[in-house]
Protein backbone atom coordinates (compact mmCIF):
# COMPACT_ATOMS: atom_id res chain seq x y z
CA UNK A 1 0.00 0.00 0.00
CA UNK A 2 1.16 3.54 -0.78
CA UNK A 3 0.41 4.73 2.74
CA UNK A 4 2.92 2.25 4.16
CA UNK A 5 5.66 4.38 2.63
CA UNK A 6 4.32 7.64 4.08
CA UNK A 7 5.59 9.08 7.37
CA UNK A 8 3.52 7.87 10.33
CA UNK A 9 1.66 10.36 12.52
CA UNK A 10 -0.33 9.34 15.60
CA UNK A 11 -3.73 10.96 16.19
CA UNK A 12 -5.46 10.11 19.48
CA UNK A 13 -8.62 12.08 18.66
CA UNK A 14 -9.14 14.01 15.42
CA UNK A 15 -8.81 17.82 15.58
CA UNK A 16 -11.65 19.59 13.81
CA UNK A 17 -9.24 20.84 11.17
CA UNK A 18 -8.13 17.25 10.55
CA UNK A 19 -11.65 16.18 9.65
CA UNK A 20 -11.91 19.13 7.24
CA UNK A 21 -8.70 18.23 5.41
CA UNK A 22 -8.33 14.50 6.06
CA UNK A 23 -8.18 13.64 2.36
CA UNK A 24 -5.40 16.17 1.71
CA UNK A 25 -3.52 15.18 4.88
CA UNK A 26 -3.68 11.50 3.99
CA UNK A 27 -1.90 12.06 0.69
CA UNK A 28 1.19 13.14 2.65
CA UNK A 29 1.11 11.13 5.89
CA UNK A 30 -0.06 7.77 7.19
CA UNK A 31 -2.22 8.49 10.22
CA UNK A 32 -2.52 6.01 13.06
CA UNK A 33 -6.09 6.70 14.24
CA UNK A 34 -6.33 5.65 17.86
CA UNK A 35 -9.99 6.65 18.15
CA UNK A 36 -10.98 4.14 15.46
CA UNK A 37 -9.20 1.22 17.12
CA UNK A 38 -11.04 -1.35 19.22
CA UNK A 39 -7.96 -1.61 21.41
CA UNK A 40 -7.72 0.36 24.66
CA UNK A 41 -5.57 3.44 24.16
CA UNK A 42 -2.62 2.03 26.13
CA UNK A 43 -2.64 -1.16 24.05
CA UNK A 44 -2.85 0.84 20.83
CA UNK A 45 0.10 2.95 21.93
CA UNK A 46 2.08 -0.13 22.91
CA UNK A 47 1.46 -1.61 19.45
CA UNK A 48 3.01 1.41 17.76
CA UNK A 49 5.45 2.52 20.48
CA UNK A 50 8.59 1.78 18.51
CA UNK A 51 7.48 3.49 15.30
CA UNK A 52 5.61 6.63 16.39
CA UNK A 53 7.82 9.71 16.12
CA UNK A 54 5.11 12.41 15.71
CA UNK A 55 1.70 13.19 17.20
CA UNK A 56 -1.00 15.51 15.86
CA UNK A 57 -3.41 16.79 18.51
CA UNK A 58 -5.61 19.69 19.57
CA UNK A 59 -6.37 21.46 22.85
CA UNK A 60 -9.01 18.92 23.90
CA UNK A 61 -6.55 16.01 23.72
CA UNK A 62 -4.33 15.93 26.82
CA UNK A 63 -0.80 14.78 26.07
CA UNK A 64 0.05 13.61 29.56
CA UNK A 65 3.21 12.15 31.04
CA UNK A 66 1.52 8.74 30.90
CA UNK A 67 0.85 9.08 27.17
CA UNK A 68 4.43 10.17 26.59
CA UNK A 69 5.82 7.28 28.64
CA UNK A 70 4.06 4.89 26.27
CA UNK A 71 5.82 6.48 23.28
CA UNK A 72 9.58 6.14 23.79
CA UNK A 73 10.39 7.03 20.16
CA UNK A 74 8.34 10.20 20.07
CA UNK A 75 10.21 13.30 18.88
CA UNK A 76 7.49 15.79 17.84
CA UNK A 77 4.07 17.01 19.00
CA UNK A 78 2.13 19.23 16.59
CA UNK A 79 -0.94 20.83 18.11
CA UNK A 80 -3.58 22.67 16.12
CA UNK A 81 -4.06 25.11 19.00
CA UNK A 82 -2.13 28.19 20.08
CA UNK A 83 -2.42 27.26 23.74
CA UNK A 84 -0.21 24.49 25.12
CA UNK A 85 -1.81 23.82 28.50
CA UNK A 86 -2.94 20.34 27.34
CA UNK A 87 0.66 19.22 26.80
CA UNK A 88 3.03 18.15 29.58
CA UNK A 89 5.80 20.53 28.57
CA UNK A 90 8.27 19.64 31.39
CA UNK A 91 8.15 16.02 30.26
CA UNK A 92 8.71 17.10 26.66
CA UNK A 93 11.68 19.24 27.64
CA UNK A 94 13.17 16.42 29.68
CA UNK A 95 12.98 14.09 26.68
CA UNK A 96 13.88 16.70 24.04
CA UNK A 97 10.51 16.29 22.32
CA UNK A 98 9.85 19.23 20.00
CA UNK A 99 6.49 21.00 20.12
CA UNK A 100 4.92 23.07 17.35
CA UNK A 101 1.67 25.01 17.72
CA UNK A 102 -0.63 27.07 15.51
CA UNK A 103 1.69 30.07 15.71
CA UNK A 104 -0.02 33.25 14.54
CA UNK A 105 -2.50 31.54 12.20
CA UNK A 106 -5.46 32.37 14.44
CA UNK A 107 -4.40 35.79 15.71
CA UNK A 108 -6.55 37.94 13.42
CA UNK A 109 -9.67 35.78 13.75
CA UNK A 110 -9.37 35.67 17.55
CA UNK A 111 -8.94 39.44 17.65
CA UNK A 112 -11.98 39.94 15.44
CA UNK A 113 -14.14 37.87 17.78
CA UNK A 114 -12.80 39.64 20.87
CA UNK A 115 -13.78 43.01 19.45
CA UNK A 116 -17.10 41.59 18.29
CA UNK A 117 -17.90 40.29 21.77
CA UNK A 118 -16.97 43.62 23.34
CA UNK A 119 -19.18 45.57 20.93
CA UNK A 120 -22.01 43.08 21.45
CA UNK A 121 -21.92 43.48 25.22
CA UNK A 122 -21.60 47.27 25.13
CA UNK A 123 -24.24 47.83 22.46
CA UNK A 124 -26.50 44.97 23.67
CA UNK A 125 -26.75 43.50 20.16
CA UNK A 126 -27.60 39.90 21.08
CA UNK A 127 -29.94 40.98 23.85
CA UNK A 128 -31.69 43.43 21.52
CA UNK A 129 -32.03 40.69 18.92
CA UNK A 130 -33.81 38.49 21.48
CA UNK A 131 -36.00 41.47 22.43
CA UNK A 132 -37.14 41.95 18.83
CA UNK A 133 -37.64 38.25 18.10
CA UNK A 134 -39.74 37.87 21.24
CA UNK A 135 -42.16 40.50 19.92
CA UNK A 136 -41.42 42.89 22.76
CA UNK A 137 -40.62 45.97 20.67
CA UNK A 138 -44.29 46.92 19.96
CA UNK A 139 -45.20 46.16 23.57
CA UNK A 140 -42.30 47.56 25.57
CA UNK A 141 -41.15 50.35 23.26
CA UNK A 142 -37.54 51.40 22.84
CA UNK A 143 -34.79 49.12 24.08
CA UNK A 144 -32.47 50.37 26.87
CA UNK A 145 -29.44 52.41 25.85
CA UNK A 146 -26.11 50.77 25.12
CA UNK A 147 -22.64 52.17 25.69
CA UNK A 148 -20.19 53.67 23.18
CA UNK A 149 -16.98 51.80 22.35
CA UNK A 150 -14.95 54.85 21.28
CA UNK A 151 -12.96 56.38 24.12
CA UNK A 152 -13.17 53.30 26.34
CA UNK A 153 -10.10 52.37 28.34
CA UNK A 154 -9.36 48.76 27.39
CA UNK A 155 -6.91 46.63 29.31
CA UNK A 156 -5.47 43.66 27.43
CA UNK A 157 -4.24 40.74 29.51
CA UNK A 158 -1.56 39.07 27.43
CA UNK A 159 -0.03 41.25 24.72
CA UNK A 160 1.15 38.46 22.43
CA UNK A 161 0.26 38.16 18.76
CA UNK A 162 -3.48 37.97 19.50
CA UNK A 163 -3.38 40.78 22.06
CA UNK A 164 -1.53 43.03 19.63
CA UNK A 165 -4.14 42.40 16.95
CA UNK A 166 -6.89 43.26 19.45
CA UNK A 167 -5.08 46.48 20.36
CA UNK A 168 -4.67 47.45 16.71
CA UNK A 169 -8.39 47.03 16.06
CA UNK A 170 -9.49 48.89 19.17
CA UNK A 171 -7.14 51.80 18.48
CA UNK A 172 -9.08 52.32 15.25
CA UNK A 173 -12.23 52.74 17.36
CA UNK A 174 -10.52 55.40 19.47
CA UNK A 175 -9.98 53.24 22.53
CA UNK A 176 -7.20 53.87 25.03
CA UNK A 177 -5.09 50.73 25.34
CA UNK A 178 -3.10 49.47 28.30
CA UNK A 179 -1.91 45.97 29.10
CA UNK A 180 -0.55 43.39 31.49
CA UNK A 181 1.93 40.78 30.32
CA UNK A 182 4.76 38.67 31.68
CA UNK A 183 7.07 41.55 31.00
CA UNK A 184 6.87 45.06 29.56
CA UNK A 185 7.14 45.20 25.77
CA UNK A 186 9.89 47.50 24.53
CA UNK A 187 8.32 48.10 21.13
CA UNK A 188 4.84 49.32 22.12
CA UNK A 189 3.62 52.65 23.46
CA UNK A 190 0.68 51.31 25.49
CA UNK A 191 0.82 51.75 29.24
CA UNK A 192 2.06 48.66 31.06
CA UNK A 193 0.69 47.45 34.39
CA UNK A 194 2.64 44.70 36.13
CA UNK A 195 -0.33 44.11 38.42
CA UNK A 196 -3.53 42.91 36.74
CA UNK A 197 -5.64 44.38 39.56
CA UNK A 198 -4.22 47.84 38.82
CA UNK A 199 -4.95 47.25 35.14
CA UNK A 200 -8.56 46.49 36.03
CA UNK A 201 -8.86 49.59 38.19
CA UNK A 202 -7.71 51.75 35.25
CA UNK A 203 -9.86 50.07 32.58
CA UNK A 204 -13.46 50.09 31.41
CA UNK A 205 -13.01 46.65 29.87
CA UNK A 206 -10.57 43.77 30.19
CA UNK A 207 -9.85 41.45 27.27
CA UNK A 208 -8.20 38.17 28.22
CA UNK A 209 -5.77 36.95 25.55
CA UNK A 210 -3.13 35.16 27.62
CA UNK A 211 -2.25 31.48 27.84
CA UNK A 212 -3.33 29.28 30.72
CA UNK A 213 -0.58 28.10 33.04
CA UNK A 214 0.11 27.88 36.77
CA UNK A 215 0.71 31.64 36.96
CA UNK A 216 -2.44 32.67 35.08
CA UNK A 217 -4.90 30.14 36.53
CA UNK A 218 -7.73 32.16 38.15
CA UNK A 219 -5.64 35.30 37.69
CA UNK A 220 -8.87 37.23 37.02
CA UNK A 221 -10.34 36.81 40.49
CA UNK A 222 -12.89 38.66 42.57
CA UNK A 223 -10.37 41.34 43.51
CA UNK A 224 -9.70 42.13 39.84
CA UNK A 225 -13.41 42.18 39.05
CA UNK A 226 -14.12 44.53 41.95
CA UNK A 227 -11.33 46.80 40.71
CA UNK A 228 -12.87 46.80 37.22
CA UNK A 229 -16.11 48.00 38.72
CA UNK A 230 -19.86 47.91 38.18
CA UNK A 231 -19.71 49.27 34.62
CA UNK A 232 -16.73 47.15 33.59
CA UNK A 233 -16.84 44.44 30.94
CA UNK A 234 -14.73 41.28 30.70
CA UNK A 235 -14.08 39.52 27.39
CA UNK A 236 -12.32 36.15 27.37
CA UNK A 237 -10.91 34.53 24.23
CA UNK A 238 -7.93 32.95 26.04
CA UNK A 239 -8.72 30.00 28.27
CA UNK A 240 -11.68 29.63 30.59
CA UNK A 241 -9.70 28.93 33.75
CA UNK A 242 -7.78 32.22 33.52
CA UNK A 243 -10.95 33.62 35.12
CA UNK A 244 -12.31 32.31 38.41
CA UNK A 245 -15.62 31.35 36.81
CA UNK A 246 -17.51 30.91 40.07
CA UNK A 247 -16.56 34.43 41.17
CA UNK A 248 -17.35 35.80 37.70
CA UNK A 249 -20.87 34.38 37.84
CA UNK A 250 -21.39 35.81 41.32
CA UNK A 251 -20.14 39.25 40.28
CA UNK A 252 -22.41 39.25 37.23
CA UNK A 253 -25.47 38.11 39.15
CA UNK A 254 -24.87 40.64 41.92
CA UNK A 255 -24.10 43.50 39.52
CA UNK A 256 -20.49 43.90 40.63
CA UNK A 257 -19.39 44.12 36.98
CA UNK A 258 -21.29 45.38 33.96
CA UNK A 259 -21.12 42.42 31.59
CA UNK A 260 -19.07 39.73 29.91
CA UNK A 261 -18.37 38.30 26.46
CA UNK A 262 -17.14 34.74 26.80
CA UNK A 263 -15.83 32.35 24.17
CA UNK A 264 -14.09 29.99 26.61
CA UNK A 265 -15.11 28.37 29.89
CA UNK A 266 -13.61 26.36 32.72
CA UNK A 267 -15.40 23.07 32.08
CA UNK A 268 -16.36 23.08 28.42
CA UNK A 269 -18.89 22.32 27.15
CA UNK A 270 -20.63 22.59 30.56
CA UNK A 271 -21.45 26.18 31.55
CA UNK A 272 -22.89 27.67 34.73
CA UNK A 273 -26.65 27.84 34.13
CA UNK A 274 -26.82 31.32 35.66
CA UNK A 275 -25.10 32.73 32.56
CA UNK A 276 -28.04 31.73 30.36
CA UNK A 277 -30.40 34.15 32.08
CA UNK A 278 -28.21 37.27 31.95
CA UNK A 279 -28.81 39.76 29.13
CA UNK A 280 -25.47 41.45 29.81
CA UNK A 281 -23.57 38.26 28.96
CA UNK A 282 -22.74 37.12 25.41
CA UNK A 283 -21.72 33.49 24.97
CA UNK A 284 -20.01 31.66 22.11
CA UNK A 285 -18.91 27.99 21.97
CA UNK A 286 -15.11 28.34 21.80
CA UNK A 287 -15.19 29.33 18.14
CA UNK A 288 -12.79 32.27 17.97
CA UNK A 289 -10.52 30.39 15.57
CA UNK A 290 -13.24 28.72 13.51
CA UNK A 291 -13.20 30.30 10.07
CA UNK A 292 -12.66 28.55 6.75
CA UNK A 293 -9.73 30.86 6.06
CA UNK A 294 -7.93 30.09 9.31
CA UNK A 295 -8.45 26.35 8.87
CA UNK A 296 -6.93 26.51 5.40
CA UNK A 297 -3.92 28.39 6.79
CA UNK A 298 -3.69 25.87 9.64
CA UNK A 299 -3.64 22.96 7.20
CA UNK A 300 -0.68 24.58 5.44
CA UNK A 301 1.13 25.18 8.74
CA UNK A 302 0.54 21.70 10.17
CA UNK A 303 1.59 20.10 6.89
CA UNK A 304 4.66 22.32 6.77
CA UNK A 305 5.68 21.44 10.33
CA UNK A 306 5.31 17.70 9.75
CA UNK A 307 7.12 17.82 6.42
CA UNK A 308 9.93 19.85 7.99
CA UNK A 309 10.28 17.35 10.83
CA UNK A 310 10.39 14.30 8.58
CA UNK A 311 12.86 16.09 6.29
CA UNK A 312 15.08 17.06 9.24
CA UNK A 313 14.47 20.77 8.62
CA UNK A 314 13.56 23.55 11.10
CA UNK A 315 9.92 23.61 12.26
CA UNK A 316 7.77 26.49 11.03
CA UNK A 317 6.17 27.31 14.40
CA UNK A 318 8.28 25.76 17.17
CA UNK A 319 7.69 26.39 20.85
CA UNK A 320 10.42 28.78 21.94
CA UNK A 321 10.89 29.01 25.68
CA UNK A 322 11.34 32.55 26.87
Amino acid sequence: MVEDHLPQVLVLRPPKSFTFFETQFSKKFHFLKAWESQLPTTDFLATHAASVKAILCNSSTPITADILHHLPSLKLIVTTSVGLDHINLPECRGRSISVANAGQVFSEDCADLAVGLLIDVLRKISAADRFVRAGLWPISGDYPLGSKLGGKRVGIVGLGSIGLEVAKRLEAFGCIISYNSRREKANVSYRFYSNVCELGANSDALIICCALNDETHHMINKEVMKALGKEGVIVNIGRGAVIDEKELVQCLVEGEIGGAGLDVFENEPDLPKELFTLDNVVLSPHLAVFTSESFSDLFDLVTGNLEAFFSNKPLLSPLLDE
